[in-house]
């Protein structure tokens, strides 16, 4: 059997976090079977499926690097294979016209309501004769659902779950104004698409046992289900906007790495011994169902960001620094160019040990594309008082007979520091607050080295 695994989005708004996760899941497990991942747009809800919505899934998708290996499939576009399904089941005797006005339907639903039950349809047109319908009155399609025994699914995460057909009534597959129902052409695109494993969040868990008997109407083969514990908030509430970020490129907007959020992603929910670090080739060849946990998982922002600094550790600098600049292209307090590029990519070695994020990464490189007069935070103007002021025209020419590499900067400064008579944090602090205008930044000796020679004179000579 070739595994074939979809993720199938409602193009209604952003690609939530949960979604991204299912996305994951299913792409890693795909390709660690040697098998095909998919993608299908559901967006045969016309009122509320946009076309900004499927932009931003795709492109959320592309960011993540999760990539199909096939073009979208658009739901839109097969009404009428669904239809044509539903006339089949008519044919097969497994479904049946229901000439229900909605009159009778609302009443329905308040009657069960009023006696305690739950609101199904009675079953009134199921065996009843159609030369009996009323005129004028469109019918919709229902599926004759079994009324006797269990509807029972073997889950892959979840186990044997099962629901007594009882408690299921015969659904809508095809409605009056001939547009398909969901679950019918979920079941109908699944089987087209010969979707070997259906992955998903538990909250389809539900529509899973009605779409189980309309696989079982058809005489098809049932795929392998399993559906994944959703994503919850610390406080164990659903994930909302109120705990934070919860859409994939709103992390993108936030300054995460693509291949962190996938990270995290992977061990929420999913685990493999104590490893938290695992790329994505680690993963595919990592990942099967067996490691997926039955509980919610929370989300852990402060555990995300710190797993996004070691990515950012260990990231290349060009790559760094394209991403930096991207940033700071917006800033019209910054002279962007060769230059300040230049010293960015110089300084991006020990800039990327401090930072966690990409905003943090630029915010700690700007001082480096400022021009002059540089613009001074309170406790950086603090520490170049007059007497600091007079130091640092020493300094500039104890550091202007060097060769401005790192080694001959920081052996100068030690060597005006012990000549002096000042610790060499005397010397340095007042040195950091002239060259960036605040008081952290890299090592001095570097970031004298990434000025390069001209700018480093020009800053002190701008403060002295």
């Amino acid at each position: 059997m070739t595994v074939r695994t979809r993720f199938a989005p409602s193009p209604t708004g952003l690609l939530h976090i949960g979604s991204a996760r299912t996305a994951l899941f299913n792409y890693l497990f795909a390709r660690h079977h040697g098998g095909e991942f998919l993608l299908r747009i559901e967006d045969t809800d016309r009122e509320r499926s946009t076309e900004a919505a499927t932009t931003v899934i795709l492109e959320g998708l592309e960011w993540l690097g999760i990539t199909p290996d096939h073009p979208p499939v658009f739901q839109s576009t097969r009404m009428a294979r669904h239809a044509e399904v539903a006339r089949q089941m008519l044919e097969r005797g497994c479904a049946y016209r229901c000439y229900c006005t909605p009159e009778e339907l609302r009443q329905m639903r308040e009657q069960a309501l009023a006696e305690g039950r739950s609101p199904r349809y009675d079953g009134r047109w199921r065996d009843r004769d159609p030369a009996e319908a009323p005129p004028g009155v469109p019918p919709a399609i229902r599926l004759k659902a079994p009324r006797e025994g269990d509807t029972v699914v073997e889950d892959l995460v979840q186990g044997t779950v099962r629901v007594a057909n009882a408690e299921l009534d015969d659904m809508i597959i095809l409605r009056s104004d001939g547009t398909p129902t969901y679950n019918h052409s979920v079941v109908v695109d699944d089987h087209d698409m010969e979707i070997s494993h259906v992955i998903r969040g538990d909250d389809h868990l539900t529509n899973t046992f009605r779409q189980v008997q309309i696989y079982q109407a058809m005489g098809w083969d049932l795929p392998r289900f399993a559906h994944i514990p959703l994503i919850h908030g610390a406080d164990g509430a659903k994930l909302s906007k109120r705990h934070g970020a919860v859409s994939a490129l709103e992390f993108r907007e936030q300054g995460y790495l693509p291949e962190a959020l996938c990270n995290y992603l992977l061990r929420l929910g999913w685990g493999h011994g104590d490893a938290e670090v695992i790329d994505r080739a680690e993963a595919i060849r990592l990942f099967d169902l067996d490691g997926v946990g039955r509980a919610p998982s929370r989300m852990d922002y402060a555990k995300l960001t710190n797993l996004n600094g070691i990515y950012i550790r260990h990231a290349d600098d060009e790559r760094l620094t394209r991403k930096v600049l991207q940033r700071l292209a917006h800033r019209t307090d910054l002279a962007l160019g060769s230059q300040a590029a230049g010293r960015i990519r110089a300084l991006m070695p020990p800039l990327k040990q401090r930072a966690k994020t990409l905003v943090e990464l630029a915010d700690a490189a700007a001082f480096l594309a400022k021009p002059l007069p540089l613009p001074m935070e309170p406790k950086a103007a603090s520490l170049l008082t007059p007497e600091a002021r007079l130091m640092l025209r020493d300094v500039a020419t104890a550091i202007a007979a060097t060769d401005f590499t790192p080694s001959s900067i920081d052996a100068a400064l030690r060597a005006f520091a012990d000549a002096s008579g000042r610790k060499l944090g005397q010397v340095a602090q007042p040195l950091r607050a002239a060259l960036t205008g605040s008081t952290a930044s890299p090592g001095i000796d570097a970031t004298l080295a990434a000025l390069g020679r001209e700018e480093a004179l020009a800053r002190l000579a701008a403060v002295t």
